[in-house]
Protein backbone atom coordinates (compact mmCIF):
# COMPACT_ATOMS: atom_id res chain seq x y z
CA UNK A 1 0.00 0.00 0.00
CA UNK A 2 1.42 3.13 -1.14
CA UNK A 3 0.90 6.62 0.41
CA UNK A 4 -1.61 8.45 -1.54
CA UNK A 5 -1.11 10.93 -4.18
CA UNK A 6 -4.95 12.55 -3.42
CA UNK A 7 -3.69 14.07 -0.54
CA UNK A 8 -3.00 18.12 -1.78
CA UNK A 9 1.06 18.89 -0.98
CA UNK A 10 1.77 20.53 2.52
CA UNK A 11 2.30 24.47 1.25
CA UNK A 12 5.31 25.86 2.97
CA UNK A 13 4.33 28.45 6.01
CA UNK A 14 5.85 31.24 6.16
CA UNK A 15 3.42 33.26 8.44
CA UNK A 16 -0.44 33.86 9.23
CA UNK A 17 -2.23 37.03 8.51
CA UNK A 18 -4.35 36.14 12.01
CA UNK A 19 -2.91 38.06 15.12
CA UNK A 20 -1.85 37.04 18.02
CA UNK A 21 -3.68 36.85 20.78
CA UNK A 22 -2.91 39.02 23.24
CA UNK A 23 -2.79 37.21 26.46
CA UNK A 24 0.24 35.06 24.42
CA UNK A 25 1.92 38.52 22.65
CA UNK A 26 4.72 38.78 25.17
CA UNK A 27 6.37 35.13 24.71
CA UNK A 28 4.70 34.40 20.83
CA UNK A 29 6.06 36.59 18.52
CA UNK A 30 4.36 35.50 15.51
CA UNK A 31 1.09 33.37 14.59
CA UNK A 32 2.09 30.75 12.24
CA UNK A 33 -0.87 28.43 11.31
CA UNK A 34 -4.41 29.62 12.71
CA UNK A 35 -6.59 27.42 14.02
CA UNK A 36 -9.11 27.07 11.48
CA UNK A 37 -5.93 26.51 9.18
CA UNK A 38 -5.14 23.51 11.08
CA UNK A 39 -8.28 22.01 11.46
CA UNK A 40 -9.14 22.35 7.30
CA UNK A 41 -5.44 20.51 6.64
CA UNK A 42 -6.06 18.26 9.55
CA UNK A 43 -9.70 16.94 8.29
CA UNK A 44 -7.85 16.84 4.39
CA UNK A 45 -5.44 14.20 6.06
CA UNK A 46 -7.78 12.05 7.88
CA UNK A 47 -9.91 11.66 4.70
CA UNK A 48 -7.04 10.74 2.59
CA UNK A 49 -5.89 8.49 5.19
CA UNK A 50 -9.30 6.44 5.69
CA UNK A 51 -9.46 5.97 1.87
CA UNK A 52 -5.71 4.64 2.12
CA UNK A 53 -6.71 2.18 4.50
CA UNK A 54 -10.43 1.15 3.74
CA UNK A 55 -10.95 -2.26 4.36
CA UNK A 56 -7.83 -2.99 6.52
CA UNK A 57 -7.60 -3.26 10.16
CA UNK A 58 -5.33 0.04 11.08
CA UNK A 59 -3.26 0.27 13.80
CA UNK A 60 -2.54 3.84 15.15
CA UNK A 61 0.99 4.50 17.15
CA UNK A 62 1.61 8.28 18.41
CA UNK A 63 4.46 9.58 20.28
CA UNK A 64 3.70 11.45 23.42
CA UNK A 65 3.02 14.65 24.52
CA UNK A 66 3.09 16.69 21.29
CA UNK A 67 0.68 14.49 19.66
CA UNK A 68 -2.43 14.70 21.37
CA UNK A 69 -4.12 17.55 19.84
CA UNK A 70 -3.45 16.80 16.74
CA UNK A 71 -4.18 12.88 17.09
CA UNK A 72 -7.41 13.57 18.79
CA UNK A 73 -8.61 15.76 15.57
CA UNK A 74 -7.04 13.37 13.58
CA UNK A 75 -8.84 10.05 14.59
CA UNK A 76 -12.09 11.27 14.73
CA UNK A 77 -12.39 11.51 11.71
CA UNK A 78 -12.14 7.79 11.04
CA UNK A 79 -15.38 6.08 10.48
CA UNK A 80 -14.03 2.58 11.03
CA UNK A 81 -12.09 -0.06 13.71
CA UNK A 82 -8.72 0.81 14.80
CA UNK A 83 -6.46 -0.12 17.58
CA UNK A 84 -4.32 2.59 18.93
CA UNK A 85 -1.21 2.76 21.20
CA UNK A 86 0.91 5.38 22.62
CA UNK A 87 4.97 5.06 22.55
CA UNK A 88 7.00 7.59 24.98
CA UNK A 89 10.20 8.89 23.59
CA UNK A 90 12.05 11.88 24.32
CA UNK A 91 15.41 13.34 23.22
CA UNK A 92 15.18 17.04 25.01
CA UNK A 93 16.20 17.90 28.57
CA UNK A 94 14.44 21.28 29.69
CA UNK A 95 12.84 22.29 26.32
CA UNK A 96 16.33 21.79 23.87
CA UNK A 97 17.38 19.03 22.05
CA UNK A 98 20.03 16.77 23.93
CA UNK A 99 20.48 14.28 20.85
CA UNK A 100 19.76 11.17 22.79
CA UNK A 101 16.69 9.08 22.60
CA UNK A 102 14.98 8.02 25.87
CA UNK A 103 12.19 5.53 25.63
CA UNK A 104 9.63 6.29 28.22
CA UNK A 105 6.81 4.68 27.33
CA UNK A 106 6.92 1.49 25.41
CA UNK A 107 4.06 0.08 23.37
CA UNK A 108 1.71 -3.15 24.15
CA UNK A 109 0.02 -4.02 21.40
CA UNK A 110 1.50 -6.69 19.07
CA UNK A 111 2.11 -5.09 15.58
CA UNK A 112 3.14 -8.40 13.39
CA UNK A 113 0.73 -8.43 10.36
CA UNK A 114 -0.80 -5.05 11.32
CA UNK A 115 -1.18 -2.30 9.33
CA UNK A 116 0.52 0.84 11.18
CA UNK A 117 0.35 4.60 11.32
CA UNK A 118 3.04 6.40 13.60
CA UNK A 119 1.81 9.78 14.11
CA UNK A 120 4.29 12.68 15.33
CA UNK A 121 3.75 16.49 15.60
CA UNK A 122 7.03 17.56 13.88
CA UNK A 123 9.51 16.35 11.80
CA UNK A 124 12.22 17.83 12.37
CA UNK A 125 16.26 16.44 12.26
CA UNK A 126 14.57 13.10 12.28
CA UNK A 127 16.12 11.23 14.91
CA UNK A 128 13.48 10.37 16.83
CA UNK A 129 10.66 9.24 14.00
CA UNK A 130 13.87 7.05 12.67
CA UNK A 131 14.45 5.45 15.68
CA UNK A 132 10.73 4.93 16.32
CA UNK A 133 10.39 3.31 13.22
CA UNK A 134 13.43 0.99 13.36
CA UNK A 135 11.96 -0.31 16.52
CA UNK A 136 7.98 -1.13 15.27
CA UNK A 137 9.56 -2.83 11.96
CA UNK A 138 10.91 -5.32 14.28
CA UNK A 139 7.56 -6.58 14.79
CA UNK A 140 7.00 -7.19 11.50
CA UNK A 141 3.96 -5.03 10.86
CA UNK A 142 2.42 -5.31 7.36
CA UNK A 143 3.28 -1.76 6.92
CA UNK A 144 4.16 1.23 8.39
CA UNK A 145 3.56 4.23 7.27
CA UNK A 146 4.63 8.15 9.04
CA UNK A 147 1.58 10.72 9.28
CA UNK A 148 3.44 14.52 11.00
CA UNK A 149 1.70 17.81 11.43
CA UNK A 150 4.52 19.83 10.87
CA UNK A 151 7.69 18.97 8.60
CA UNK A 152 10.69 21.26 8.95
CA UNK A 153 13.41 19.96 6.50
CA UNK A 154 16.16 22.77 7.43
CA UNK A 155 16.26 20.87 10.74
CA UNK A 156 16.88 17.54 8.82
CA UNK A 157 19.66 15.59 9.74
CA UNK A 158 18.98 11.71 8.23
CA UNK A 159 17.08 10.65 4.93
CA UNK A 160 13.32 10.12 7.66
CA UNK A 161 10.33 11.50 5.44
CA UNK A 162 7.02 11.17 6.42
CA UNK A 163 4.38 9.42 4.56
CA UNK A 164 1.77 12.41 5.00
CA UNK A 165 2.77 15.48 5.79
CA UNK A 166 0.67 18.58 7.12
CA UNK A 167 2.60 21.79 7.24
CA UNK A 168 6.00 22.39 5.90
CA UNK A 169 7.68 25.35 8.20
CA UNK A 170 10.86 27.50 8.23
CA UNK A 171 13.46 26.56 10.48
CA UNK A 172 11.77 28.27 13.70
CA UNK A 173 10.91 27.63 17.09
CA UNK A 174 7.81 26.69 16.67
CA UNK A 175 4.86 26.09 19.75
CA UNK A 176 1.15 25.24 19.82
CA UNK A 177 -1.24 22.66 19.31
CA UNK A 178 0.71 20.39 20.74
CA UNK A 179 4.29 21.31 20.60
CA UNK A 180 5.85 22.75 23.71
CA UNK A 181 9.02 24.35 24.94
CA UNK A 182 9.87 23.17 28.48
CA UNK A 183 6.35 21.39 29.10
CA UNK A 184 4.84 24.57 28.35
CA UNK A 185 2.57 26.26 25.47
CA UNK A 186 0.92 22.71 23.96
CA UNK A 187 -2.80 24.21 24.84
CA UNK A 188 -2.19 27.02 22.32
CA UNK A 189 -5.19 26.65 19.38
CA UNK A 190 -2.63 27.41 17.01
CA UNK A 191 1.38 27.42 15.83
CA UNK A 192 3.26 30.32 16.97
CA UNK A 193 6.74 31.31 16.87
CA UNK A 194 8.51 31.44 20.14
CA UNK A 195 10.61 35.15 20.98
CA UNK A 196 13.92 34.59 21.75
CA UNK A 197 13.83 35.57 24.90
CA UNK A 198 11.94 32.91 26.18
CA UNK A 199 14.05 29.93 25.31
CA UNK A 200 17.48 32.20 25.42
CA UNK A 201 21.03 32.15 23.79
CA UNK A 202 22.05 28.53 22.88
CA UNK A 203 19.05 26.77 22.35
CA UNK A 204 18.03 26.09 19.06
CA UNK A 205 15.14 26.05 17.10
Amino acid sequence: MNPSSRLSPPVLVSRSRARVPAAYSDDIEQLLISAPRIRSRVTEMARVIAEDYHGKRLVVVALLNGTILFLAYLIRHFEFPLSMDLIGVSSYRGGTSSGELEYTKRLKLDLRDQHVLVVDDILDTGKTLCAVKAELARQHPASLRTCVLLDKPDGRKTDCEADYVGFIVPHLFVVGYGLDYDERYRNLPFVGVLRPHVYGPGSAP
